[in-house]
């Protein structure tokens, strides 16, 4: 007769706890792996949607717009990694897009440069309003952004005559591809800016004194650093890139209004959190932006076979920032309460 068989005990708290530990150690150190098997989901999840072919086509158009949103939220990296935020990222969009457009028939180099220089002059504005002055950065972008829809408005009243032309060397990047449509032409620029920005974060002075001025500026002002330089050309890059992103907007659409840019805010904000990168500063870096992004964008081409509202699409991405803010301060154990 065979001796009876004992159920294994539970397992102990101390276990579970350990096991516990180990994950959030995980999520904390590694959350780009988390960020990949969700994307591995979405895509998954389109391609079972009754309307959904994951195909060549679709990458490509995909990464296209990916580009867009992952250019725009590199700038917002670069200030949510001193502890700041840029909210007038899509004014800088649409300001950029839109001049550009009303300066084509004029030449498509006279017409890029002065998109450009909307961005430059933004951030330039930004930063002293936040490193000099010392505004607060909501406050300042917020209401740089208020200034920018006013003169956008009256520049489109005033100062344009003609109809709004998109250069041909701007739709080309913006929406062209090439071997046989494979690859996108924006992907051309995206991926050697991200590699700078990837590098640059990891390798260079600079990007080791952007986590140092997030995590602690008080200590970073005691030691010496110039603090004011650092904010004031993070926000000039920031806009920058705002504006790059606006021409490609402008080569994707290949319309310009002004409104182009409006729902691009916040998920310049929601790849940035989702990504990892701490709205307190510090802790993050681009590569979870991208990943970010690319989420995002496969969630939103989703939510289109899913035929559901823009509207709707705006309340998921701030309900993603709100859990993602409050996912971070509990992983990492209240640290960015400092």
């Amino acid at each position: 007769m065979s001796a009876p068989q004992v159920a294994a005990p539970p397992p102990s708290r101390s276990a579970v706890a350990s096991g516990a530990g180990r994950v959030q150690r995980l999520l904390t150190e590694r959350p780009i792996i988390v960020l990949l098997v969700l994307f591995v989901v979405l895509i998954a999840a389109t391609e079972l949607s009754p309307d959904g072919d994951v195909n060549t086509g679709w990458a490509r158009a995909n990464v296209q717009a990916a580009a867009i949103l992952a250019i725009l939220a590199a700038g917002q990296t670069l200030v949510m990694l001193t502890g700041g935020i840029d909210l007038s990222v899509a004014n800088v969009m649409t300001a950029a897009a839109y001049v550009t457009a009303a300066n084509g028939s004029g030449g498509e180099a006279r017409a890029v440069a002065l998109g450009l220089a909307v961005g430059l002059l933004v951030g330039l504005v930004n930063g002293v309003g936040v490193a000099v002055f010392r505004v607060q950065p909501l406050i300042m972008t917020l209401g740089m952004g208020a200034v920018i829809v006013g003169v956008l408005t009256v520049y489109s009243q005033q100062g344009v005559s003609g109809t709004p032309l998109v250069p041909d060397a701007v739709r080309d990047l913006g929406s062209g591809s090439f071997l046989d449509g494979t690859i996108p032409y924006n992907l051309l620029l995206w991926a050697p800016l991200a590699g700078l920005i990837l590098y640059g974060l990891r390798a260079s002075g600079f990007g080791r004194m952007l986590y140092a001025v997030g995590d602690n500026e008080r200590a970073c002002r005691l030691a010496g650093v110039r603090v004011w330089q650092v904010q004031l050309t993070v926000y000039v890059l920031c806009a920058f890139l705002s504006a790059v992103a606006g021409l490609l907007l402008l080569g994707y659409t290949n319309a310009a209004d002004l409104e182009l840019g409006n729902n691009y805010l916040l998920p310049s904000v929601a790849a940035v959190v989702i990504g990892g990168t701490s709205i307190f500063g510090g802790v993050g870096g681009y590569g979870g932006t991208i990943v970010g992004a690319l989420i995002l964008t496969v969630l939103g081409s989703l939510l289109t076979l899913l035929d559901v509202e823009e509207a709707i699409r705006q309340v998921l991405y701030g309900t993603i920032i709100l859990v993602l803010a409050w996912a971070y301060t509990r992983v990492s154990g209240g640290t960015a309460d400092r």
